[in-house]
């Protein structure tokens, strides 16, 4: 196992973190196996696990927390806020009023008295920036939390929270998460390069590409729709959409290309994220223990020049073959209010 800095705060990681997204109702419901699955990875290298309160409702913190009671000290462990927890109105958002209350909710389901790297799951246009970051803030300050960060957020808006920080005195966020891929590369083109600029730490997510990079979806194989991550999302992966049979397709040569080195496509995928100079670590989501095996089995490979100059042909620099992200959309593009001048305006010309 590799392991790298944490963006600037000097908190060293492995490369490959363990996502916890499968542990609970979603994926494994059996806490045992699960909490054997962490044990394993940890035993194996990885000091880096990342969970969030809304993973099956708060199970997966708890199984995180569980797993790593007696173990917490050798651990760097992050979580994530924004997405609704229950009923009710301001239970989710990036507002002070829930961050401070979320995070008190996280510590108990983790069992611990302090989150290595407190994360902002989406971006919140109702709520002004410099309120989440006064509130991070104030949680660095009391010890809660140790650093903070965003995951899946625009450049524009990084590049936002980084001079509201500047001008206001506040702690600045130090990591981004966002999803990447080779079918998924758009964060080539600003996203890590500000990482880089800002010299913030970079967890990638969804390295398989929500599994068309697992080897399980082929060109000309049929497809069950009624099991697995295709019973969650069945037009993600019907391959008689035109979107899904361009996945395929490049699926088909990059699988090709692995077996021309020696490698599985899992492998293939995972070693490519990792080859980017803006990444820290890749975050790799295992439900069983053969799936962590398998992914770990590739975490010492290095790609060479001449195999990263074939991905590039296969998949262009900069460019998403599927939208990665479909838990959010800017307000900008989802919003019609946004997009359209008032009638009035309109016909006054």
């Amino acid at each position: 196992m590799r392991y790298r800095t944490l963006g600037g705060t000097g908190i060293e990681v492995s490369t490959h973190c363990l996502g916890t997204m499968m542990f609970g109702a979603v994926g494994n419901p059996d806490h045992e196996d699960c909490v054997r699955i962490i044990h394993a990875a940890l035993d194996q290298g990885v000091n880096f696990v990342d969970t969030a309160d809304m993973y099956s409702g708060g199970e997966s913190e708890v199984i995180v927390g569980e797993a790593l009671q007696g173990r917490r000290d050798d651990v760097v462990l992050a979580t994530k806020v924004h997405f609704p927890m229950g009923e009710g109105r301001n239970r989710g958002g990036n507002s002070r009023r829930w961050i401070v209350k979320a995070v008190e909710e996280s510590l108990k389901r983790l069992r611990t008295d302090w989150i290595d790297l407190y994360q902002v799951h989406r971006p919140d246009h109702t709520t002004d920036i410099e309120e989440t970051l006064s509130a991070l803030s104030d949680l660095v300050s009391q010890g809660k939390i140790r650093a903070f960060g965003c995951s899946t957020f625009p450049a524009e808006e990084i590049v936002e929270a980084q001079h509201v920080s500047e001008r206001r005195g506040l702690q600045r966020f130090r990591t981004e998460q966002p999803p990447y891929s080779i079918l998924a590369r758009g964060i080539e083109a600003s996203v890590l390069p500000v990482c880089r600029r800002y010299g913030m730490g970079v967890l990638t997510w969804s390295p398989l590409a929500f599994g068309f990079l697992t080897g399980r979806y082929r060109k000309g194989r049929p497809t069950d729709l009624s099991v697995g991550r295709a019973a969650l999302a069945p037009a993600r992966f019907d391959p008689t959409l035109p979107a899904n049979a361009a996945k395929l397709e490049v699926v088909e040569q990059l699988a090709e290309l692995a077996d021309s080195i020696g490698c599985s496509l899992p492998e293939l995928a995972v070693a490519f994220t990792v080859a980017h100079p803006a990444v820290t670590s890749v975050i790799t989501g295992p439900r069983t223990m053969e799936q962590l095996e398998a992914l770990l089995k590739g975490a010492a490979l290095t790609l060479d020049d001449a195999t990263l100059d074939r991905i590039d042909e296969i998949v262009p620099p900069g460019t998403d073959v599927y939208h990665p992200d479909s838990a959010w959309q800017s307000p900008a593009l989802s919003d019609s209010a946004l997009r359209r001048r008032p009638v009035s305006d309109r016909a006054a010309g």
